[in-house]
């Protein structure tokens, strides 16, 4: 019965994590977007999450979590940010986030599969 809790808390976790990373991805890509130009979006190259407290409601909805970027460094086209995710009993969460800035079209297009009469020729 023991394995069987502690395994369920285990698996609770999955979506607690899914929505912290979620939440810092919006974060850092809403403080980036007035640094994209005209056709531009952003996209995420790396991610270092390290927890800082168990969150475990958050798997059922329960409770309201948030996450605060800042940034901290720019390079070119590579923005790089330190994110915080909280939720009411304090830090919860902490990341080294880097975003791309790319041209839409070209993520459209690099994303798009080829067609068949791409593919015969």
């Amino acid at each position: 019965m023991k394995n069987r809790i502690g395994q369920a808390s285990l698996q609770a976790l999955i979506p607690a994590t899914s929505r912290m990373v979620e939440l810092m991805e919006t974060a850092a890509a809403r403080l980036m977007k007035c640094h994209l130009g005209v056709g531009e979006t952003s996209v995420a190259v790396a991610m270092n999450v390290t927890y800082a407290a168990a969150s475990l409601r958050h798997a059922h909805g329960g409770s309201s979590m948030r996450a605060v970027a800042s940034y901290s460094s720019i390079s070119g086209k590579l923005h790089r940010f330190r994110i915080n995710a909280f939720d009411e009993s304090g830090l919860i969460g902490i990341a080294e986030h880097t975003r791309a800035v790319v041209v839409e079209r070209r993520l459209v297009s690099a994303a798009t599969p080829p067609s068949a009469e791409r593919l015969a020729s």
